[in-house]
């Protein structure tokens, strides 16, 4: 097939765009202006700006699926959170729908159905405006909502292993009870590979987890054995103490930590490992093996 991958330089759209072309794909991958110059399969996009369908509709042009792995964590003048999440996309989504682009996947997140922070209003908006094209027959459509992603390259992943090397941790209470179900990015990306290959039919909202649910506080402590630590002393960050760090977070517009982070992780992020290991056809890798997996190893 023949696939237009957009936030191809991305965190994950980077380790996406490597399974597509192990799946035999041709990949024509979206990126900022400045870094399509001079690059014979980059696709000049700009998701701040590209809001219409009309937009759209040239680059779809011998295009028979999209694969959106757009995505930010927090509203910037450079990267508007509701043009980014949710405008851009939804007109990406109707000029598919217009060029005929038969199948669409969107990498969205898990906890966003139910989320009110910008992040999560966004990104379900443009969740629900594909579904709706999938439910009115004008295409056929997955929505990936994963667990948290974990690999070399992603800034929550950074965050963490950060944490992990420290004698001493203090987390907001709540974040520290909340329960997650980690996934690296290399069964992320083979899963969506797999959604435009052997489980092209599979349609509707797809969760994406590891095969362990377990406290973030635990998956911290995890991460600090696989790099060879003793086990950390825990503390219970006081909620004032919680809010005016993540406050400050928010002054630095490429710290990872900031009050959408904070929200994101005082809910629990799980789901049934099934649909991933179906896709993939293996269990996806053990949170006690993803710094082998997808820290040291990772490309």
């Amino acid at each position: 097939m023949h696939v237009l991958l957009t936030g191809a330089q991305g965190f994950i759209g980077r380790r996406i765009h490597q399974s597509l072309q192990a799946a035999g794909h041709t990949v024509r991958c979206g990126v900022s202006p400045r870094s399509a110059a001079g690059a014979t399969e980059a696709v000049p996009t700009d998701f701040a700006r590209d809001t219409t369908a009309a937009a759209w509709l040239p680059r779809l042009a011998g295009i028979d699926a999209v694969v959106n792995a757009v995505g930010v964590l927090r509203d910037t003048a450079s990267r508007p959170i509701d043009a980014v999440h949710r405008d851009t996309p939804i007109a990406l989504f109707d000029a598919c729908a217009q060029a005929g682009v038969r199948r669409v996947v969107q990498i969205s997140a898990l906890g966003v159905e139910h989320g009110n922070t910008r992040y999560a209003r966004t990104k379900r908006a443009a969740d629900a405006h594909l579904l709706s094209l999938q439910a009115q027959g004008a295409l056929s459509a997955a929505v990936v909502r994963p667990s948290i992603v974990f690999g070399r390259g992603g800034d929550s992943s950074a965050l963490f292993m950060q944490l992990a090397r420290l004698p001493v941790l203090s987390l907001p209470r709540p974040v520290l009870r909340a329960q997650v179900q980690p996934v690296v990015v290399g069964d992320l990306a083979d899963g969506v590979a797999a959604l435009l290959g052997p489980h092209g039919s599979v349609q509707g909202t797809v969760v994406f987890t590891g095969p362990q649910a377990l406290p973030l506080a635990a998956f911290i402590a995890s991460l600090r054995r696989q790099t060879g630590h003793g086990p950390a002393r825990i503390l219970a960050l006081p909620d004032w103490l919680t809010q005016l760090s993540a406050r400050a977070g928010d002054l630095v517009p490429v710290a990872p930590w900031c009050t959408e982070t904070l929200a994101l992780l005082q809910q629990d992020n799980v789901g049934d490992a099934a649909a991933l290991r179906g896709l993939i056809a293996r269990e996806a890798v053990h949170p006690d093996h993803m710094v082998a997996a997808a820290w040291t190893r990772e490309p």
